[in-house]
Order: structure tokens, then sequence, then C-alpha cells
């Protein structure tokens, strides 16, 4: 188990726009050989929009770009032509294929806070495809067969245990809350990328909620 807090995080944004970053792997100017991926996982970035803040218009490719935002509502429109409202307990999945430009925005008057995780895809290219599961169960992992992962959400109360997917690479990272991961105490912003996992659990310090990568390679 290799434990990254949540100050070890690259910082990044604009500040002065309203935007506020957070980069768990390489990203951008923060270049990292040692910190390039884990399993299919290429990035985990938390982004903070201020109201009226957002990411103009760019391209993404031969990505697979899952969101999950943690409060707030962002705004996602695509040059597909797809305009959405994503929520807190929905997952959006924009798989970027050879290619697709998209703008996200915090169009409400309250701060917005969302993850948004990148993936390898097996094999790249194809034409684009979006996705949006409104308000997914804690029972139902959310498939990405295009990268060989499954995202398991959790939201725990105190004290309570849930069990740790099997799996050759696990991501676990802490949306909210504390929990301990085989007796490790991980908190709010904290991740942990296992290898060869098999019967770990996790138990609740307070209230959390977490998000986990269960991967094949």
């Amino acid at each position: 188990m290799d434990v990254r807090r949540a100050a070890e995080r690259y910082r990044g944004g604009e500040p002065q726009a309203g935007i506020e970053s957070w980069h768990a792997f390489s990203f951008g100017p923060h270049y990292d050989p040692g910190n390039l991926r884990f399993g299919a996982l290429i990035a985990c970035n938390e982004e903070r929009l201020a109201p009226g803040a957002g990411f103009d218009e760019h391209p993404h490719s031969h990505t697979e770009l899952i969101t999950w935002v943690v409060e707030g509502e962002l705004t996602h429109r695509d040059s597909t032509g797809r305009e959405t409202r994503v929520r807190p307990g929905d997952v959006q999945h924009l798989s970027s294929a050879a290619g697709v430009r998209h703008v996200e925005r915090n169009d409400g008057d309250t701060p917005l806070r969302f993850l948004q995780m990148w993936l390898a895809p097996r094999d790249p290219g194809g034409d684009p495809v979006y996705g949006t599961v409104t308000g997914i169960a804690d029972s139902t992992p959310y498939a990405v067969p295009e990268a060989g992962a499954l995202l398991h959400v959790r939201r725990l109360a105190e004290g309570e245990r849930t069990a740790v997917p099997d799996a050759a690479y696990l991501y676990v990272h802490v949306v909210r809350g504390e929990v301990r991961v085989d007796d490790v105490p991980l908190a709010a912003g904290d991740s942990a990328r296992i290898t060869e996992a098999r019967d770990m659990t996790a138990v609740a310090a307070s209230r959390a909620e977490l998000l986990m990568w269960e991967m094949a390679t």
C-alpha cells in the first residue's frame, strides 16, 4: 500500500480566475516521471470553481474521463452538441476516443467542487461517447470496460465497515471524512494505491465517502 496525503498533491489552477486544482498524478507543469500512472489511472484531479468560473473549450483524446461532483452543479458542454448538468451522486463519463472538445463551468451561484479521474483506454481511437448515471447506488459499481476498470462508491456512517474490492490494482480516494483501510488512517483528500488487494476492509472513523477504482492492469 502506497499512501499519498492530500498535502502532497500538486497545486494548480488559476485562483485569480476562481479555479483551484489539486493533482494526485504528474500533470502539466508538475511533471514527475515517478508518478505518471497507477494501473489504468493517469489523473485524479480535485477541482474547485467559484460561481461563474470554469474551463473554456479544450480538447481531449484517447482518454476516459470520469467526473464525480462533491458539491454544487457542473455544467458540461461538448463538441457533439450535448449540454448537461451534473450533480452530487451522478457519475459522468466522457470517452474522448479520437478527439472531442468540451467546456466545464460553474453556472450556479454556489461553489462547485468535483473530482475528475482520467483512465487510459486499452484500445485508443474510435468515436467519442458520453453518458451520465444519475444518483448511482453504493451497491452498483460503474464499469469502464474501455480501461478494464470498475468504480465503487461507498458512503459510510461513523463506525461502518465495508469490504475493499480484490484487485490487481486498487486506488482508494477519500472524498470526505476519515477512514482506516486495513488499520491505515486516511483523511479527506488522501489516497492509497494498493497492488494485489485481497480480503481488505475499510472502517469509517467519521461519516465518510470513498471512491475506489478496481483495475485489472
